[in-house]
């Protein structure tokens, strides 16, 4: 009996899964039709499917998405690359703690929109600056993430492989790295999404292409579905993203 009234309640787990985005369009649908809101500030999701489906037909949707993903992607590549690295280092040596993390505490809270205007200055309005500030972002949270992994991994482990005279780039590849991962997994998985949120502002500086520049474009036109569009657009693309990562995160971990 207990077992199938756990497959009972994973049966309705997975349909309530199934079902939620439907409802939550339909309630949408249902709320902007009412007449309790404007409907000019609050399309239903049938007018934003047809401002998606107009923004892809002339041939903008695709061009838009490629040069937001290309943004994210080296940006948060070279940040998490970068995080990774320097949090493992300042983690193992206390003398670049000592030197490095009081440092990155003044910097870290500094939020990367409060850096647009001088990074316009520095970088102009081209793509370097993009990736400037998702790099900022990004590795911040690695940064601190594998510091704080490398510190939780048992001592005594760190004591026995240091008596059994191990090689220091061993220590690191074998021991250190393998046992922060989780830290990092997590520091990983957070820094994703708060690429999206750096790419918003990235973009609203100063771009020609971009899901938050045709955004900023349809807010100058009162293209108020197009916005909407845009909104979820991003959410999906985040959201596709951080699943791809879950899976291979989940597949990295499996010897653990």
């Amino acid at each position: 009996m207990a077992a199938r009234a756990r497959e009972n309640r994973a049966g309705i787990y997975r349909l309530l899964r199934v079902i939620s985005i439907p409802l939550f369009f339909g309630a949408w649908e249902l709320v902007s039709r009412s007449g309790v809101v404007n409907e000019f500030l609050f399309p239903p999701p049938s007018v934003i499917a047809q401002a998606l489906f107009d923004w892809g037909m002339h041939g903008q949707l695709v061009l838009d998405i490629a040069m937001s993903v290309s943004r994210v992607v080296v940006g948060y590549v070279i940040g998490a690359t970068a995080g990774v690295a320097v949090g493992i280092a300042t983690a193992r040596y206390p003398a670049l703690s000592s030197l490095l993390t009081p440092v990155f505490q003044i910097l870290r809270p500094i939020p990367p929109i409060a850096l647009v205007p001088i990074v316009i200055l520095w970088l102009g309005l081209n793509e370097p600056g993009k990736y400037f500030l998702i790099l900022w972002a990004v590795f911040f949270t690695v940064w601190i993430s594998a510091h704080l992994g490398v510190q939780r991994v048992d001592p005594l482990l760190i004591r026995a492989a240091q008596a059994l005279g191990t090689p220091e780039h061993r220590m690191l590849r074998e021991l250190l790295l393998p046992g922060a991962l989780p830290y990092i997994f997590v520091g990983l998985r957070t820094s994703l999404s708060v690429a999206f949120y750096t790419l918003v502002a990235a973009e609203l500086a100063g771009a020609f292409a971009g899901v938050a520049y045709r955004i900023d474009i349809a807010h100058e036109n009162l293209r108020i579905g197009l916005m909407m569009a845009g909104l979820v657009v991003l959410g999906v693309i985040s959201a596709c993203l951080d699943l791809a990562f879950e899976g291979w995160a989940r597949h990295a971990m499996k010897w653990r």
